[in-house]
Formats: C-alpha cells, sequence, structure tokens
C-alpha cells in the first residue's frame, strides 16, 4: 500500500498577555525558539502570527507527538517571552488595521497587489499534506475529495468573531479568505495536463509567479509529492488537529483505494458544493448540509456517520481509528466555535474568550522542560 504521509503546518495567534489582543512579536518568539525550533517556525504575513510545520511523518502517531512536543516548545518559549500563543481561525476582538505586516519580498509584493484585501487577512488556519503516489493520481484524488471538504471543514470550525462582532458565523475565517483571488473549491478537471495548463496560463499572463498562489480550499501541491488541505480554521486541542489530519489521511487512501478498483465517483458541480461549504461556515456541525444524491438537506452528525463509515476499511491499515473517531468527541463537546461562544454567552466578555482559547490551546501540555 502507498505511505500516505502526512505534514501539518499550524497558524497561530501571538498575544499580550495585559491586552489579551494581539501582538506583532513574531520575531521575539522565533529568536527565542532558535535553539530547538529553528527548521519549525516560520514567519507568516502578520506579525502577530507564527506557523508552526511538523516534518514529514509516517503515520498519526507520529504526527501527533511531534505536534505535541513542538507545540509544548512554541508554549514555552512564549511565556519566556511574557507571550501566550492560541489556536482559533480568527482573534475574537484584534483590528487588522493595528496589526503589522512582516517585511518580505513575498508579502510586501501580496499587498503591493492586493493593498486592503491581503492586510485585511489576519486569519489562522490549520493546513495538511498528504502524500500521495503521483500528481496525476492526485489530480483525480483532488476531484473526488471536493465532496468532502464540507463534511471536514464543518468539525473544524473555529472563528464565530471578528473584530469584537459576533458575526453569526461559526467560522468567518473563509468568509476573510474569500475575498482573495483563487480560493474556494477547486474546479474539476479532466487531467494533470488540463491542471498544468491552467497554471501554465496564469504563469505565462503575468497573474501569478507561481502554483504558490493558487490559494484552493484543497490544491495538489505545486513543488512536493502531496495533496494539500487548507480549509479547515486553525483548532484549539491537538487532539482536534490530529483527528482532522487522520481524517483527511484516510479519506485520501480510501479515494485513492477505490481508483485502483476503477471505481469511480459521481462529480458535483462546484456550485453545488459551495452550498454545502456555506451551510458549515454558518453553522458547522449543527448544520443539515445537502445529499445530493438524495436530493436532501441532511443532519450533520448523519452524514459524519457515513463518511466514517465510507473510511471505515482503511483506517486499521493506517492506524488511525482512534483519532478518527474523537470526531464523535468534537460533536459531544462542541467545535471550538461552539466552545468560543459558550464562554462568550456566559460572561459577555471578549477577554474570557481569548483566555478560553490560550488554556484550550495548552491543553494537556504542560509548561515543564520538553524533550528536544
Amino acid at each position: 500500500m502507498h505511505q500516505f504521509t502526512i505534514g501539518i503546518e499550524e497558524e497561530y495567534q501571538i498575544i499580550d498577555l495585559e491586552s489579551r489582543d494581539l501582538v506583532s512579536h513574531v520575531s521575539k518568539i522565533i529568536e527565542g525558539g532558535k535553539a530547538v525550533l529553528s527548521e519549525n517556525l516560520k514567519h507568516e504575513m502578520h506579525e502577530s502570527m507564527i506557523e508552526m510545520e511538523t516534518g514529514i511523518c509516517q503515520n498519526i502517531q507520529e504526527a501527533q507527538a511531534e505536534l505535541t512536543n513542538l507545540r509544548r516548545h512554541l508554549i514555552n518559549t512564549a511565556h519566556e517571552q511574557g507571550l501566550r500563543v492560541s489556536g482559533g481561525g480568527t482573534h475574537p476582538f484584534s483590528n487588522w488595521e493595528h496589526n503589522t505586516i512582516t517585511n518580505g519580498e513575498r508579502y510586501n509584493k501580496i499587498v503591493d497587489d492586493m493593498g486592503d484585501v491581503a492586510r485585511g487577512n489576519l486569519i489562522f488556519g490549520l493546513h495538511v499534506h498528504i502524500g500521495i503516489p503521483n500528481r496525476e493520481e492526485g489530480v483525480r484524488i483532488q476531484n473526488v475529495m471536493r465532496y468532502f471538504l464540507p463534511h471536514v471543514y464543518a468539525l473544524s470550525v473555529n472563528s464565530p468573531f471578528w473584530i469584537g462582532r459576533n458575526t453569526g458565523f461559526r467560522s468567518y475565517r473563509q468568509e476573510i479568505f474569500v475575498k482573495f483571488p483563487r480560493t474556494g473549491i477547486p474546479s474539476y478537471f479532466n487531467s494533470l495536463a488540463e491542471f498544468d495548463s491552467y497554471v501554465d496560463l496564469l504563469v505565462k499572463t503575468g497573474t501569478i509567479d507561481n502554483a504558490k498562489k493558487i490559494w484552493w480550499d484543497l490544491r495538489v501541491h505545486p513543488f512536493y509529492p502531496t495533496i494539500e488541505f487548507r480549509i479547515c480554521d486553525m483548532p484549539l486541542r491537538i487532539e482536534e488537529t490530529v483527528c482532522l489530519a487522520a481524517i483527511m489521511q484516510s479519506l485520501v487512501a480510501k479515494i485513492y483505494k477505490l481508483h485502483q478498483q476503477n471505481l469511480s465517483f459521481r462529480s458535483y458541480r462546484r456550485l453545488l458544493l459551495n452550498e454545502n461549504k456555506w451551510r458549515a461556515s454558518r453553522d458547522g456541525i449543527h448544520s443539515q448540509l445537502i445529499d445530493f444524491g438524495k436530493e436532501e438537506s441532511v443532519p450533520y452528525p448523519d452524514l459524519l456517520k457515513e463518511l466514517l463509515e465510507f473510511i471505515d476499511d482503511v483506517v486499521d491499515e493506517l492506524g488511525c481509528r482512534k483519532e478518527v473517531e474523537y470526531a464523535w468527541k468534537i460533536l459531544e463537546n462542541g467545535t471550538g466555535a461552539d466552545r468560543q461562544l459558550a464562554v462568550y454567552k456566559e460572561t459577555g466578555d471578549l477577554k474570557k474568550v481569548v483566555d478560553y482559547m490560550i488554556s484550550e490551546t495548552e491543553y494537556g501540555i504542560t509548561h515543564s522542560q520538553p524533550t528536544s
């Protein structure tokens, strides 16, 4: 069986201890963590964000162990600098206008190209790479996987607030990101050649300088032999990140297995898939998503059950049953967004929401000396 390796990138908020606001101190954390984290920490477009990435992991347990170790290092480093880090797809009250853009050629160019659309993109996501046999197969997997994106995304919703407002969405992050070009659920491509000629046309016409400027919710990666999921909000607890990655890995493995058996899927128009994505953005696990086969709206828990049954025959081969089934815990405890909203309902205080986000991000990870 092909080894469906896993790589995870998490985008963390850097938070000031006094104000609970975002603070542009990424350099402090990168400097402070240089000894052990230099390979794993990266600047992002805003200086109040830090990206942490794992190496290539052979299975979900390895990914969880590495993520836990990295997160512990990151939390310790932040504490040493008098700062905190947090998950969450948006900060509850920070204003993008007061957040500094990282000074670097890549970010300067994006801001030159897009102005306030880029400056206002103060959002935090989870990106998961799953290893694929080849890019041709990657395009076939991408075509089928588009259907499942809203189902996975609903479990991750974690951005109900924006600039001090309760937005009415469980994931407002996606509503902000949609202002960027080349975002959202990708179109269907008949072949790798068709996909490559699309990219080549954009490069040739000076629209983009490379395929990394394609920011879809899912993409066959331009440089690595992976398919990259980009739709999810940054979770709070590490178990949530691990659960999402395990479900993504299982879906890729299952779709590949069916292709090997020459079984294909009905393809649905992006217009229809977008309806489900919108519902998931607004209501998360409380949504009813459209079952296009039955032409009915179905409660999310029923669809999750179907999804887990669909991947049931690959989870043991991949050794990720326990991690995948954590999805039921998310249904029981609520998504990050549900829990943020509950704290706000109880306290009416967005700073208390930030405190909760920090404590959930640190959940199960002590501030003891990490193993290097």
